[in-house]
């Protein structure tokens, strides 16, 4: 599915393949992301693109991959992948964590956005607290090497 979405007078070019999978992979403007929707909603998913800008709000995260990863070792940083601020936590220096797991949720425009692990690792430093205002692509955790 492709569709054209307008945010603050701003067009993005939004392309979803699978809306089933998980996680789902969304190509904004060229970027990929990754999108783990928060299972325990009960979202309404349309195949119509005009009422794909209606859908509820809900808990959802992207952590976006640069095409050039793709098939390359994940990077040893998750970053920002929008400005906003830290609403909570979830995990501590030297936590084992999993593909997928909720690092911490931040919230931007009134939505919060749940931020996963690119990758299984262990995490070496949390560089926010709650409360945070942080800016598109700042490094929020660091992995073990």
């Amino acid at each position: 599915m492709k569709i054209q979405v307008q945010i603050d007078k701003q067009d993005f070019y939004v392309e979803i393949n699978d809306i089933h999978a998980r996680p789902i992979i969304a190509i904004v403007d060229g970027e990929r992301f990754e999108v783990w929707p928060n299972e325990s909603e009960k979202a309404k998913i349309s195949a119509d693109p005009t009422q794909a800008a209606q859908a509820p709000e809900s808990s959802s995260g992207a952590v976006p991959v640069a095409a050039s990863e793709i098939g390359r070792k994940a990077s040893n940083v998750i970053k920002a992948p929008l400005p906003g601020v830290i609403v909570s936590i979830e995990v501590k220096p030297g936590e084992s964590v999993k593909h997928g797991q909720e690092l911490c949720t931040l919230e931007a425009m009134k939505m919060k956005n749940v931020i996963r692990s690119t990758h299984d690792g262990v995490i070496k430093e949390i560089l926010i607290s709650v409360g945070d205002q942080v800016q598109h692509d700042q490094t929020l955790f660091t992995f073990e090497a």
